[in-house]
């Protein structure tokens, strides 16, 4: 349960919390993942092709989630939404 509600208090493996991590990076701050971001994945074990299937998959779910969410689709059955950060009104002020 703990890492439905934050990962960061479950007992994970060091590859696990690592991949984490780099899933919340990538996410929030894609622009910012250096070369040391992937030596941290390197350093837990990951070779260099499960860090590009790891980087594809996470940008696969971040891609496909602003699609549904720019479409308006709706969540699948039972799924709460996601609370949405205040977000500048993209419109031009009148």
């Amino acid at each position: 349960m703990q890492i439905k509600t934050d990962y960061r208090t479950a007992e994970l493996s060091p590859v696990d919390r690592a991949l984490c991590d780099h899933a919340i990076k990538l996410t929030r701050a894609p622009a910012s993942i250096t070369k040391a971001d992937l030596d941290l994945l390197r350093g837990v074990g990951l070779s260099e092709a499960a860090i590009s299937d790891a980087t594809q998959v996470i940008s696969y779910f971040n891609y496909i989630n602003r699609i549904a969410d720019g479409l308006g689709v709706d969540l699948e059955k039972g799924m709460p939404p996601a609370p949405s950060p205040a977000a500048p009104d993209p419109r031009p002020a009148r």
